[in-house]
């Protein structure tokens, strides 16, 4: 296949080959309304990522055999984009430090319309809105933040390590992976209730949530029901238990403020049962 198809195969939404040798962003079939697919096309070779589903970059090599393969440049190329991949990482995350050094921790819009008006959070004011910074760390470092704007759109910093990267809220239990924040405070809050406690990794994305729970022994998957399939994957390529709406297109943030935080605790309960004896009391 060439590389536009390469690129398609992968959900990111490409209609004509970009400039030959730069990174470029996409909006993906699962996220289209974000650029969540990254490609670069370097003639004989290229590279391609969907942020979303995905925490490593894919190669693409032209199938003809007819067609050009200059193995040196590939590897050459590869080492050029390891090496830009690393400078970008340290630039990130240099400048989520100076963010989160600037910020002040206040409420904010975000977190009011997911259902905490009096949670705080780490606020910096970006071209004179509020933008909520949840910080991403590697192991005990931090790698970046993620930004949260009042109408919830987010972004990540430019050049930011992503694969791997969480943030938690730790309470020394039970492993709970899921994608977002506003997922994560719903889940905390039925735990809370529950008396249960908890370490609940907030993972950015359902491909990042598979490669943390590579990492963690045991735990729970709160999945997204999403309509691409994409959160029901991810669930089922950990192998953990799962909570997950029975509504299409929720998360658990939207079922906590659709049933009540009782409704929604019970039903976690009947997920966590399924933990046994791996569940910490």
């Amino acid at each position: 296949m060439d590389f536009i198809q390469f690129a398609r195969s992968h959900g990111i939404i490409i209609n004509e080959l970009p400039t030959v040798g730069s990174w470029k962003r996409y909006p993906t079939e699962d996220h289209p309304k974000k650029r969540n697919g990254a490609v670069k096309y370097m003639g004989s070779h290229g590279f391609v990522q969907n942020h979303a589903t995905s925490t490593v970059v894919s190669l693409w090599k032209p199938d003809s055999i007819n067609a050009p393969t200059d193995m040196r440049a590939i590897i050459i190329g590869q080492a050029k984009a390891e090496q830009e991949r690393k400078k970008l990482a340290i630039e990130a995350t240099n400048k989520a430090v100076r963010m989160l050094n600037d910020s002040g921790y206040r409420t904010h819009a975000y977190l009011e319309a997911k259902g905490f008006p009096d949670e705080q959070g780490s606020v910096l004011n970006i071209e004179n809105k509020p933008v909520l910074l949840i910080p991403m760390r590697l192991g005990k470092s931090l790698c970046g933040v993620q930004q949260i704007w009042e109408d919830g759109t987010k972004k990540f910093l430019y050049g930011q390590r992503t694969s791997g990267a969480t943030f938690a809220f730790d309470n020394k239990g039970l492993n709970i992976v899921c994608e977002g924040y506003a997922t994560a405070l719903s889940v905390r809050a039925a735990m809370k209730q529950l008396k249960r406690r908890y370490t609940i990794h907030v993972c950015f994305s359902a491909g990042n949530m598979v490669r943390v729970a590579e990492g963690l022994e045991s735990g729970l998957v709160i999945a997204d029901n999403d309509k691409s399939g994409t959160g029901q994957q991810a669930a089922a390529d950990i192998g953990w238990p799962v909570w997950m709406s029975d509504l299409e297109g929720e998360d658990a943030n939207d079922t906590m403020r659709r049933v009540g935080l009782f409704a929604f605790s019970q039903s976690l309960t009947q997920s966590m049962l399924d933990i046994g004896a791996r569940w910490h009391g």
